[in-house]
């Protein structure tokens, strides 16, 4: 279903986790993928590598037109670059609350703002979110980061209405915990990391954390034609956290 072939992609944050998963899948399905990360050296063939600062307007806008320029236009764009934050309302500073809205939220606006004028001349332009489950439920210890992808999603709906005249689809996917090297870096800071994986695991009704293939498996689909009718919507690949209240035995 999720047929690129002939298409141009390009995902932000895309040389690990979620963003590489996706850059791969999309280039799988016959897109020519260009990744914009602050360290892209790293990146494989045939995947184009771009260097880019999201947190800097210049920097964005070049990588872009580079972008474009090597992939003969952009069809797709998957704003996935994005950076945690741990703690109550207590524990983050003024400058570190800047930092987090910058990057997730701004930064998204950002390269999302660029890419338009590329988009418009596509005749299957898509946009694809990448939010969190953070957005819709109460997380102990991540108000900074919830606000953030709270804006992320009313963002994307805003995003769709704005576009929806030009034929540009906007969505998102809404991960639960998704098993990569940033989710890792936080279990190593843990007093017991492997108690914390266990909580993790058992925190999703599926009993384990989602993988980066399963949330790029349902980027590529909202970024295909297939999903021509589908705009303005969320897909969470959350293991059921959402919306299922199990009773244990």
């Amino acid at each position: 279903m999720s047929d690129l072939t002939g298409m141009s992609a390009i995902v932000t944050g895309g040389a690990s986790g979620i963003g590489l998963a996706t850059a791969r899948r999309l280039a799988q399905a016959g897109a020519r993928v260009g990744v914009l990360d602050l360290a892209p050296e790293s990146v494989p063939e045939p995947i184009l590598g771009i260097r880019a600062d999201i947190g800097d307007r210049p920097s964005v806008q070049a990588a872009v037109q580079q972008a474009a320029e090597a992939l003969d236009g952009i069809d797709v764009l998957v704003n996935n670059a994005g950076i945690g934050a741990i703690g109550s309302v207590e524990d983050n500073d003024d400058d570190e609350w800047a930092r987090v809205l910058d990057i997730n939220v701004t930064g998204m606006a950002r390269v999302s703002a660029a890419a338009l004028p590329f988009l418009r001349g596509s005749a299957h332009p898509a946009i694809v979110n990448v939010c969190s489950i953070a957005a819709t439920a109460g997380l102990q210890q991540r108000a900074l980061y919830s606000a953030s992808k709270g804006a992320v999603l009313a963002l994307t709906r805003a995003m769709a209405a704005d576009h929806i005249g030009e034929g540009i689809r906007v969505n998102c996917v809404t991960p639960g915990t998704v098993d990569t090297p940033w989710v890792g870096r936080l279990l190593d800071q843990a007093a017991d990391p492997e108690a914390e994986r266990r909580a993790l695991n058992a925190r999703q009704p599926t009993g384990r954390l989602v993988s980066a293939a399963e949330v790029a498996e349902a980027i590529a689909y909202l970024a295909s034609p297939a999903a021509g009718s589908t705009t303005g919507s969320t897909i969470a690949v959350d293991g059921g956290m959402q919306e299922l209240r199990l009773r244990r035995a």
